[in-house]
């Protein structure tokens, strides 16, 4: 049996009246999720609800049976257990994007999505737009996620001038959650080994703090006190905007 020690947590920031982060992590799942909101009025903080309510009660069936998944089954590579990932993230898609449309209050709305799945010997990692997930591993933290923004985008054609970009356009989203009838969430699979941290987050978190800054927070911590020193970290800095964070550990 896997022993695991994790923590969540969020945090409105300084300078926010609301806080649009939603989050969720269960051991006994082995669910972590992050979703960041977007929209006018309360809308960003009722889509990232919907989305990790969504995924959460989708993964805690017994079965998968849902008619979304039909757009996935195509991806053979994939392992039953990141297809059921992939279709509890449709499914939330479907339900943010039909909220949308029958809301005039949530026209527009959006959200991240950054979930990690663990199963007996691998972790699976989903995301759709910038809510990150690093791995913490011998000493070396990596990203595991996939920006979904067009700075990120960018840097990938044109390294040498992505950062002419980064102070107009870092947060504008080349994916998020319902706001298309479908969305495409990028997934790997891969084993985990005793001693790995995974760190998931809003980008209130990682727009204030590097990689290398994260890495030397958690190391050697317990996981709750890594996630509250993270966001005290984000809220020395400025806090302009929400912050959330959840750690898990290989024990």
């Amino acid at each position: 049996m896997i022993n695991i020690e994790s923590s969540g947590i969020t945090d409105i920031g300084r300078r926010r009246e609301l806080n649009e982060d939603s989050f969720f992590y269960d051991d006994g799942m082995g669910l972590y999720v992050v979703a960041d909101g977007m929209g006018g009025h309360n809308a960003g903080e009722v889509a990232s609800e919907l989305v990790v309510r969504t995924i959460r009660d989708y993964l805690n069936q017994n079965t998968a049976q849902d008619a979304l998944h039909d757009p996935i089954k195509a991806e053979d590579k994939l392992s039953d257990d990141a297809r059921r990932l992939l279709t509890g993230i449709h499914l939330s898609n479907h339900i943010v994007h039909q909220a949308a449309l029958q809301n005039e209050d949530y026209k527009g709305m959006g959200s991240t999505v950054s979930a990690v799945d663990l199963t007996n010997e691998t972790f699976i990692v989903a995301n759709v737009g910038d809510s990150l997930v690093y791995l913490i591993r011998d000493g070396n933290i990596k990203l595991l996620s996939v920006p979904h923004t067009l700075v990120a985008e960018q840097a990938e054609l044109d390294p040498e001038n992505a950062e002419l970009l980064w102070n107009d356009f870092k947060h504008v989203l080349t994916r998020a959650m319902g706001v298309d009838k479908f969305v495409k969430a990028d997934i790997k699979e891969m084993p985990f080994f005793k001693n790995d941290i995974l760190v998931i987050s809003s980008d209130g978190l990682t727009d204030k703090a590097t990689p290398e800054e994260i890495l030397e927070l958690v190391e050697n911590q317990r996981s709750d006190l890594a996630c509250q020193k993270l966001v005290d970290l984000a809220n020395a800095r400025g806090g302009e905007d929400n912050i959330t964070a959840i750690v898990l550990r290989i024990k």
